[in-house]
This record gives C-alpha cells, structure tokens and sequence, in this order.
C-alpha cells in the first residue's frame, strides 16, 4: 500500500476518535462560539436551546457528552438530566454555565451530572473537560469542586434548600449573583444577553421578595449564602 492510499484511512479513523458532542444553551450566539472553538477538538452532533428540543435530539443523537446549561426558561439542565438519564444512561453530561453558586452546582451533580465548569474556561481546558468526562472522571472548576466535597461528607442525602433563596426564579438568581460581585446593570445585561430594562426589572423582584431597600443588603445577603 503507498503512502498516499494510506492517508485517507488514518484520517477516517482520527475523525471517528472524535467525540460526539452535543450543545444545550438558551443562547444562539454562545453555542455559535462554543462549536467554534470545539470545532478541532471534537464533532459537534447537535444543539438545543429549550428543555424539550434538547430531550428529543439529543435521544435521536446519541453523543457521547452533552454540554448543559444550567439555567433555561422551561427548567434548564436538571430537568434535562432528569429525563435523559434512565433512558440515556450511557450519555454523559457536563454542566457548563455562568452560574458558580454551591446550590447549582450540588443540584447538578445529584440529578447525575459527571462536572460542572464555568463559562470562564478557555477552550482548550473545555476540550479536556469533555474528554476527561467521556472517560469517566469527575470534572469541576477548581473552586467548584469544594461544594460538592462539602455537600455530601457533611449531609449527603440533605436537599439543598432555602426558603427565601426558593422564592427566586433562576434568571432572578443569576441577576443577583452578578450585582453581589459589584457588576453595573450594562454589565450583568451583557454577561446574560438581556437588556438593562430586563435587568432593572428582575432587580426590583429580588428587592421585593427579600423585603430590601438596596443594592447592599442584597450583596450581604448573598455572601452569607455563598452564592457571591
């Protein structure tokens, strides 16, 4: 055989290493920036951005990890696990978001995720995640991992629950992670793709459900629950 009829072989068998990958985000333009930059790495088989698309493609995919979102306006990654796991159970799951706080990540990995890493991770680190998953290990940012050791040395069949903290919706949650950490309102609408107005109003909502006057107290609150 020469070397040129060789060559096709070695390439068909590099591209069938490949993993399979498959997105979940609710937002366009960071799954555009996430096939991009996997693009090398691994073959993206699909994208979703609601709960119910991601449940049905990902069944007629079959990949070998699943990139989730945390959070999503029709229940986001948890309800995703929570429907794919039985059937699925060879489908592996990272979780991939904005979100840092100890109560999304430990609901995460109970509903069967295999890592959570934040959305601040450069796109080699991601490929490693993906792959390190793929192969069975447990995959977390470095200061992520902490909670999840916390969680279940210290109480590991406790929910994690919080009435006051129960009383936010996920959107409302991530608004109120990013103004504790001292974001201006043009920042946070930035960081989640929603408009100022968007991010004004859910302020507003959390000020009310809290029963608070101000940005401050609202910051204190949420360094007293870790979730800064």
């Amino acid at each position: 055989m020469t070397e040129q009829s060789m060559e096709p072989v070695e390439g068909a068998a590099a591209r069938a290493a490949r993993l399979r990958v498959f997105l979940v985000d609710d937002h366009a333009m960071f799954r555009a920036g996430v096939r991009a930059e996997l693009g090398a790495h691994v073959e993206v088989v699909g994208e979703a951005s609601t709960v119910g698309e991601a449940v049905t493609r990902i069944a007629a995919t079959s990949p070998d990890v699943v990139l989730l979102d945390v959070h999503m306006p029709d229940g986001g990654g948890r309800a995703v696990l929570e429907a794919m796991r039985r059937t699925h159970p060879q489908v592996k799951f990272l979780a991939l978001s904005v979100s840092d706080a100890a109560e999304d990540v430990i609901g995460l990995i109970r509903a069967g995720a295999r890592g959570y890493v934040t959305k601040t991770i450069s796109p080699e680190e991601l490929a490693a995640a993906v792959r390190r998953v793929a192969d069975g290990d447990a995959v977390f940012s470095p200061r992520l991992a902490g909670f999840v050791l916390d969680a279940f040395a210290a109480r590991p069949d406790a929910p994690v629950a919080d009435p006051e903290l129960d009383q936010l919706t996920n959107r409302e949650r991530e608004v109120l992670r990013l103004l504790a950490r001292g974001y201006a309102y043009k920042e946070i609408a930035k960081e989640l793709y929603i408009s100022i107005k968007t991010v004004e109003t859910h302020v507003s909502n959390v000020l009310r459900k809290l029963q608070m006057s101000n940005r401050y107290e609202l910051s204190r609150w949420a360094a007293d629950r870790r979730l800064v």
